[in-house]
Parts: structure tokens; C-alpha cells; sequence
């Protein structure tokens, strides 16, 4: 069976444009029968799955958003009946609703199958014992993760995310050859490993799967420098199916994107005409093998580039450049997704808090700070300190609660942060590019 997977990374280009196309004609004729959103989008356009003549006109139809997703929450467009969907995750949103994606059983097979190749590319097998601390739950990673990893017959420490001291122990005395989890967090690691006097060069652990935030080459230097170990970036989407849609070989050389399962397109972000390979544009996926939620076109906001030379390693699947920026304006804060909206929308419930805020975003170690800085009412500033202080931690348990992130809350008098005649420059964010 994994030998059988492996295989599916070096088939020739030929052969698997067929058996894309192949799955493109079902799906477009699945969602369009099944999935009302679709076929009303569809026939605005004057489009039909039979106008899928080839890979070039899937250009043809229109695109999908996360707001298409919001509009339908939660179910609404699944392409089959909910009770065929054995799972549901979600992701944060900007409206205090989740993001809502459902996968059938074959949905969970297939998630398994790409995150196996995914730790195929990264040169984990069989035997190997991993960490996982990626966060389980509603969040895609853990889980996306777990299975494949178990798939591919190692032995998976289900850690989840935080508790540094005892990851640091397991990681020492259950002999952990590779680790998962966020960059950022691994730094942090590192960090106190080194200030407990057991250095991760004195562990077992070779290899480290990074992913769910931004990093840059500069930051895998780092790593591989001060560790010893050898970093490699992933790459998912919770509303593609999570982590396995593409990921890094042992070349390094961008990262393979699983294209029998997800369909890649790469189009300007303002015009939105496709653009030819090696050209930078947005990031667009199809779905083409999922059941439950096949997305059509769907516009990721990341902002890359497709190469489909043939990669040193062999591989003939197309790779994509690590994720230069973002076409929105999400924050990704210690793996956490956050919408600047979201933040509004919690002050807005809270008396006493005025609807003008800036986000300070920095770095001063290896983990990202969050500090929410916020106008008060004139009574509630030259109000009594414990009444003050009572309103700040109210909003700090309002922010842990509903985004997953501990927050600074800074308090200031009224009309102190700076108005703007246009868009409002809510987001300060002082992170080097490291």
C-alpha cells in the first residue's frame, strides 16, 4: 500500500493530466447536480461542466471564497447528505462563526493518504517515532497529521500543542526522531531545552515538520543551525482538507502539491485571469477527489508561484514557492488565525471599550506577542484602577475564549489612536522577517 503511494509522486505529466481532467468532469457535474450555490454560480456565468473540455477552460468558471462558505454556514455546501459526514473541523472566521469543512470516510482516506506522502517527501518512515504537537480538536493539524503518520507505520506521540516541560521530556526520554508543529514553537523549545541544560543536539530528534504559520528561509537556517535538526515547510488549508496538500521534499526546492487530489491554479489577484507557470499570482485550488466539500476554484489568498520542471528528488508533481504574503487581512499568530475584525467584534460587546483599536503584533523572542491596544469611554478612563482592571481582564478572557489567543490589553483616553480618512490602519505589525 505505501509503496503503491509513493509511486503516485513520480507518474508522468501525461497520465496525470488525464486523470485530472477525468475528476474534474465528475466533480463539476457532482456539484452542479447536488450543490444549489453551484449551479446558480455556474449558470450566471453561462457555464456548464460540459464546457470542460480541457484542464485550460476549467478558467471558465468562477471562483469560490471563504465568504461563499461563511453565507452557507454550516453545511450548506456540502455535496452530499450530512449523514455521510463522519467529521467536521472548522476555522476561525471574522464573523464569530466558524469556517465549517465536512469529510466522508473516504474524505479521511484520502487525508491520510496525502499527509503519508507528505512525510514520505520529508523522509519519515516506517519505525520512526514522532511528536505531534500540532493542536487537536476543531483545528486541522493534529489530527490530518496523526493518522498519517500511523498510516505510515510510525509510532505517534499525540502531545497536542503547549506544556513545554513536559514535551521537552518526552521528547528526551521516549527517544523522538522527528516533531511537528508550528516553527515558532519549535524555537521556543529549542529555547528551554538549551536552558535546562539538554540541548536538542543531546536528543534523538533529526527532523522537524513545520507548518501552519508563515516562516521564511532565514527562520530554517536558524533552526538547522542551532539545532542540528533538518526543517522542512508543509503546507494546507482547513477548507482544502487540512494539512497534505503540499509539502517539501528532502531537495528543498518548493513544495510538491499533491495535484491528483488538489487541482492548482495560479491567477492574478486583482483581474483574476490565470497566469502562466513561474509567474507569481494568488493560490487557487479544485477539490477534485473530495466528497463532502469539493470547492470549486477556491481562492486561497496566498500569493506564490507553480514550477513544473522535475524536481531533483524525482518527483514530477508541480511545486509551489514557499508563501511570500497575503492578499487579506488575516494575521497568523502562533499557528492561530486572526481577522482584525474578529478583535472589533469582541469590543464592541463590551461597555465601556470605544470601536477605535490598533493590533501590535511583535517578536521579541521566538513567539509571537499580542498586545490589543484599545480607546475607553472618558467615565471608564478616570475610573477607579480595580474597575479598570477588571475590564481588562474581562477582554482577555473574552479573547482567549472566542480566538485562542492570550492578549495584551492596553488601555487608552479617548481619541489617542490615530483616525484615518481612509481604511483604518488597525494592525501594527513589528515581526522581522526572520
Amino acid at each position: 500500500m505505501r509503496e503503491d503511494l509513493f509511486l503516485k509522486d513520480y507518474v508522468d505529466r501525461k497520465s496525470l493530466e488525464r486523470v485530472q481532467l477525468q475528476r474534474l468532469r465528475e466533480t463539476l457535474e457532482r456539484v452542479y447536480e447536488r450543490v444549489p450555490f453551484y449551479k446558480r454560480s455556474f449558470d450566471a456565468h453561462g457555464v456548464t461542466p460540459s464546457d470542460l473540455e480541457s484542464l485550460a477552460d476549467l478558467a471558465k468558471f468562477p471562483c469560490t471564497n471563504k465568504n461563499d462558505l461563511r453565507d452557507h454556514y454550516p453545511f450548506g455546501l456540502f455535496a452530499c447528505p450530512r449523514t455521510q459526514v463522519v467529521r467536521v473541523h472548522a476555522s476561525s472566521g471574522t464573523t464569530g462563526k466558524p469556517t465549517v469543512v465536512g469529510y466522508t470516510a473516504d474524505d479521511i482516506g484520502i487525508w491520510s493518504e496525502v499527509m503519508v506522502r507528505t512525510f514520505q517527501c520529508i523522509g519519515i518512515r516506517a519505525g520512526d517515532v514522532v511528536q505531534n504537537a500540532y493542536g487537536y480538536g476543531l483545528f486541522t493539524g493534529g489530527l490530518g497529521a496523526h493518522y498519517g503518520l500511523e498510516r505510515l507505520g510510525c509510532t505517534v506521540i499525540p502531545m497536542s500543542g503547549g506544556n513545554t516541560e513536559r514535551q521537552l521530556m518526552v521528547m528526551r526520554d521516549f527517544g523522538v526522531s522527528a516533531i511537528c508543529c508550528t516553527p515558532s514553537y519549535f524555537l521556543h523549545l529549542a529555547e528551554q531545552a538549551e536552558a535546562a541544560g539538554v540541548p536538542i543536539q543531546k536528543t534523538r530528534l533529526r527532523k522537524g515538520v513545520f507548518g501552519a504559520e508563515p516562516w521564511s528561509d532565514s527562520m530554517r537556517k536558524r533552526i538547522e543551525e542551532s539545532t542540528g535538526i533538518s526543517a522542512f515547510d508543509i503546507y494546507g488549508l482547513s477548507e482544502v482538507i487540512g494539512p497534505g496538500v503540499a509539502s517539501e521534499c528532502e531537495a528543498k526546492s518548493g513544495l510538491h502539491i499533491f495535484e491528483d487530489h488538489f487541482y492548482p491554479e495560479i491567477i492574478d489577484p486583482d483581474t483574476g485571469e490565470a497566469l502562466p507557470p513561474g509567474e507569481q499570482g494568488e493560490l487557487v485550488f479544485t477539490m477534485i477527489t473530495k466528497e463532502a466539500l469539493p470547492l470549486i476554484r477556491y481562492r486561497t489568498r496566498d500569493i506564490t508561484a507553480l514550477h513544473y520542471a522535475q524536481c531533483a528528488c524525482g518527483r514530477t508533481l508541480v511545486r509551489m514557492d514557499r508563501i511570500s504574503h497575503r492578499t487579506d487581512d488575516m494575521l497568523i499568530i502562533r499557528g492561530v488565525n486572526l481577522y482584525p475584525s474578529q478583535i472589533e467584534s469582541i469590543l464592541l460587546e463590551v461597555e465601556g471599550t470605544e470601536p477605535h483599536y490598533q493590533l501590535i503584533v511583535s517578536r521579541a523572542g521566538v513567539l509571537d506577542d499580542l498586545e490589543v491596544k484599545v480607546e475607553v469611554t472618558p467615565q471608564v478612563f478616570s475610573d477607579e484602577v480595580r474597575h479598570l482592571e477588571a475590564l481588562r481582564a474581562k477582554l482577555q478572557e473574552k479573547i482567549k475564549s472566542l480566538i485562542g489567543l492570550s492578549a495584551k490589553v492596553t488601555f487608552v483616553e479617548p481619541g489617542n489612536i490615530e483616525r484615518s480618512m481612509g481604511k483604518a490602519k488597525r494592525v501594527l505589525d513589528l515581526r522581522e522577517n526572520v
